[in-house]
């Protein structure tokens, strides 16, 4: 019960410490100017997308990067409170034996790929897009994030021994060898990217997230994961308080900076659990609105027709007259149900 008592009150402790910061901070990024811009997007072809223009030109104006306070909050306070959990009396436990490359691989995940969806906000906001040093494309922005992932992938395979998936009702998990490797890497980039690209209604993203990572805590929790529950508890304590001004309407947005890192470290805490599969039940929103933007994009290149009347699967849902909220709100209530039967595969 000590435990469970110190993990709440860290949940509380990064909520309160992210809300007194909050404010000043979305003021910062107002004085900056790290701004949503007023300008046609495009898609992964370079084609304008008027659809998506048309539902978000009244956001524009609003500050972004709100993921960057979550990743700075989080890793501070780990930083602090996780050295001193052996002087409470706590025994640190874990799934994997060593400590230190569990806490590692989290972290590279959650900072690696902050500090790349922070360069895509900058590129993007700042306007730096004919300058040569910012001039990736979005190919090699993807290079780059299976050059991460693959490295984390290699220290969850070699560092750690991971090399199993859990299979519901079966006794064994399945072992991969060294396939492993390639697995884990679409597994990383796929949930980065998915996340990225669901984070385009206000709360969406969000507050899908924050309901699977309360599974996945409970999980980590369960088989007494000391680090990784610790790092959960950060984390919701701290999204809970970025939720609160994000839903709608939003006073800011998450950023690439945020989503690139929390859609990654999602993938990874399911790797470390061991439970992919279940991940793939707790993340199906995630995993429906990456699956229905692919398939627009490869039906509009391949056939020159659409699938959908617009991509993500969210932006369907505002073609055919549905309000954000609602969208939002029926999504969340989706994810409670998705998040308790990926739960119930886990643990059987």
């Amino acid at each position: 019960m000590a435990s469970l008592a110190l993990l709440l009150g860290l949940l509380l402790f990064s909520f309160i410490i992210t809300s007194i910061l909050i404010v000043p901070f979305i003021n910062m990024l107002y004085a900056l100017k790290f701004q949503r811009a007023n300008q046609e997007t495009r898609d992964a072809f370079g084609k304008l997308t008027p659809i998506f223009d048309k539902f978000h030109k009244q956001k524009a104006g609003k500050p972004v990067g709100g993921g960057l306070l979550v990743i700075i909050v989080v890793s501070l306070l780990f930083a602090m409170v996780f050295p001193m959990i052996k002087y409470l009396g706590i025994e640190v436990t874990s799934l994997h034996a060593d400590l230190q490359s569990n806490v590692n691989i989290l972290f590279f995940t959650f900072l690696s790929f902050g500090i790349l969806g922070l360069y895509d906000d900058v590129k993007k906001f700042f306007q730096f897009e004919k300058e040569k040093f910012f001039g990736l494309r979005m190919k090699h922005k993807l290079i780059l994030q299976i050059i991460l992932a693959t490295i984390i992938s290699v220290m969850l395979y070699q560092n750690l021994g991971i090399d199993f998936v859990h299979v519901p009702f079966v006794s064994h998990s399945l072992h991969l060898g060294w396939v492993y490797i390639p697995f884990a890497t679409f597994t990383i980039v796929a949930f980065a990217n998915a996340v990225n690209i669901t984070d385009g209604l206000d709360g969406l993203a969000a507050g899908t997230l924050m309901i699977s990572l309360f599974g996945l805590w409970f999980l980590s929790a369960s088989i007494l994961d000391v680090p990784l529950s610790i790092f959960l508890a950060l984390w919701i304590g701290s999204l809970i308080s970025f939720l609160y001004f994000n839903v709608f309407p939003a006073r800011m947005f998450m950023g690439d900076v945020g989503a690139l890192a929390f859609g990654a470290t999602l993938a990874v805490v399911g790797l470390l659990l061991g439970k992919v599969l279940a991940l793939v039940i707790i993340g199906a929103v995630f995993v429906f609105e990456i699956f229905s933007s692919f398939v627009q994009l490869l039906s509009k290149k391949i056939r020159k027709k659409k699938v959908f009347p617009a991509a993500p699967f969210h932006l369907t849902l505002q073609q055919k007259g549905w309000e954000e909220p609602k969208i939002v709100q029926r999504i969340w209530l989706v994810q409670v149900m998705l998040t308790i039967f990926g739960v119930w595969l886990a643990v059987i």
